[in-house]
């Protein structure tokens, strides 16, 4: 029997969404705990963030970790499993992007889908009745279709700030109505993000015309584009996986509207959006500006913000190094290590404890690389000072266990 807390909603097709859980939070709460949570970074919590033991001093930045959309998504897949002990329960992709968290779910019983020899999902194994759990990235509409099709529960855990961005591209595609004119006008989307991850690609599913833009430098190439003209054939070549079928630059880039990744810097999608603006006042003027751009608001998600803001302030203190740690696929982490790339810090991105050691040795992963690299003695000897910072995917318990393994690294090197 389901919970009168559920919101579930019946489809045409018989497939049902689960989007509120099932009533077993108070359940799954403690389980919660005992597998995610840290004594160690509780105490170090208390302690105004800072610890220091055989000489290593730690300063953990004040926002970190667990950010509200995991804690929910994690929360479901772990009510899910409670709900329906007896059914097969699929996973379109990882829930979240860190390791511990996707092996737990494995271990309890929950599957991950397939993948073809294209390297497309395989959704043959879904049977009518299976359980399906879309992760926090949400799934793009032709995924959708797909699972609706196989006559399954749904539930969906996708972050409400993604959502949020959601809505502003299909706005964008049907148009908005100009105060003014009382027209409706229909904008491309141009979407600050990267291509190949979950989250973009679900965004841009949703948009009727749209172009993605990795960074400035990009999106500096459209602006140019936009002003002064170019050849077609190069610019689609340039961005020959980040546009929608058909795209014509020459006709699509005449009114955009900005929307973004929810966890790319916000200072460089403000630096993006402000850029658009001034091309496209300098192409139409002030008089028809609205006609032709739109801003993308506030659409960067507080927890990803915080996580920056918290970072930014933290590379401003006398440290040593930095140690970054998040899933290696996990974009929000790869920004707070960039954070503290451009202030100039040795710093390291690591996905959890097995990376640090044999003894003073670490093994990470260089901004912007595909794989992981290795350094010796990269704790330098004598007193030291380690700003550490955690992705919104890392659990405390991985933090908790990066630490131990830190301040272990002296005890060695004492015995």
């Amino acid at each position: 029997m389901k919970s009168p807390d559920s919101e579930v909603e019946a489809k045409a097709n018989k497939s049902v969404y689960h989007r509120k859980g099932f009533g077993l939070k108070d359940e799954v709460d403690g389980e919660l705990k005992s597998v995610y949570e840290s004594p160690l970074v509780e105490n170090l919590k208390k302690s105004g963030n800072v610890i220091t033991q055989n000489g290593i001093t730690v300063r953990l930045a004040e926002a970190f970790g667990f950010c509200w959309g995991v804690d929910r998504a994690v929360s479901l897949a772990y009510e899910t499993r409670k709900h329906f002990p007896e059914r097969r329960i699929w996973i379109t992709n990882e829930i979240i992007h860190n390791p511990v968290v996707n092996s737990n779910l494995k271990e309890m019983g929950i599957r991950f889908l397939g993948t073809k020899e294209d390297g497309s999902k395989d959704f043959s194994s879904i049977g009518e009745g299976d359980v399906v759990i879309l992760p926090a990235f949400g799934a793009s509409v032709e995924e959708m279709k797909i699972i609706e099709g196989r006559n399954c529960e749904i539930v969906d855990t996708t972050c409400p700030w993604v959502s949020r961005v959601w809505n502003r591209v299909v706005n964008y595609g049907n148009g908005i109505l100009n105060k003014e004119s009382k027209l409706k006008f229909r904008y491309t989307s141009i979407i600050h993000g990267k291509p190949d991850h979950e989250e973009t690609i679900a965004t841009a599913s949703r948009a009727s015309c749209y172009l993605i833009v990795r960074n400035l430098a990009e999106a500096e190439y459209v602006s140019d584009y936009i002003i002064n003209g170019g050849e077609a054939a190069a610019f689609l070549k340039k961005f020959s996986q980040a546009h929608s079928l058909g795209f014509d630059p020459d006709k699509d880039l005449d009114a955009i509207g900005v929307a973004n990744q929810t966890t790319m810097l916000k200072g460089e999608t403000e630096q993006i959006g402000k850029l658009f603006e001034r091309t496209m006042l300098q192409k139409f003027g002030p008089q028809e500006l609205d006609k032709h751009f739109l801003s993308p608001g506030d659409t960067i998600c507080d927890a990803t913000q915080e996580r920056q803001d918290a970072m930014l302030q933290l590379v401003d203190e006398s440290l040593d190094l930095m140690l970054v740690i998040g899933g290696f696929n996990s974009s929000n982490t790869g920004h707070l290590q960039e954070i503290a790339e451009n202030k100039g810090l040795p710093s390291y991105h690591i996905d959890g404890p097995d990376c640090i050691g044999p003894g003073n040795r670490i093994r990470f992963k260089p901004l912007h690389a595909s794989g992981c690299d290795e350094a010796q003695d990269f704790l330098p000897p004598g007193a030291v000072t380690v700003g550490i910072t955690a992705g919104a995917s890392t659990p405390d318990q991985v933090v908790g266990a990066v630490l131990e393994k830190l301040f272990s690294i002296r005890n060695q090197n004492a015995s």
